[in-house]
């Protein structure tokens, strides 16, 4: 769609810029999501892993985190580039968008803090 949609604009002389953020927009967003699948094929379906224990939870939640806080991240310096162009007005919503990764990357280092302080508590198991 990123490519069609950049070969139409360039077919009709329109401006090539906007469809190209959109297009690199679509292109982000849709390796997040192949990241995902391919992630969750990988674990689940390969593998046929259970989650049995906190460090495995842990790896898992952590894996899943760091492609969603990469994709929101990139998506708003797409929308940065895009915004910076034309109406500065819009540059609040790629901010946001940025302080949301910075909370994600926040919330994800406070998980990890916490639950691997649990995970020493926990009885090794045999």
């Amino acid at each position: 769609m990123a490519v069609r949609d950049v070969w139409q604009a360039v077919q009709t002389g329109a401006e090539l810029k906007p469809s190209m953020l959109d297009g690199i927009g679509l292109v982000v967003v849709s390796l997040a999501v192949f990241d995902v699948a391919k992630y969750l094929m990988e674990e689940e379906v390969l593998r046929n892993r259970e989650l049995r224990s906190a460090t495995e939870a842990r790896e898992t939640l952590t894996k899943f985190m760091v492609i969603i806080v990469i994709a929101v991240t990139l998506e708003a310096l797409v929308f940065i580039l895009g915004a910076a162009n034309g109406h500065l007005s819009l540059l609040v919503y790629p901010a946001l968008l940025l302080a949301a990764s910075a909370g994600l990357i926040a919330a994800l280092a406070l998980y990890l803090r916490f639950s691997t302080s649990a995970e020493q508590r926990l009885p090794q198991r045999q």
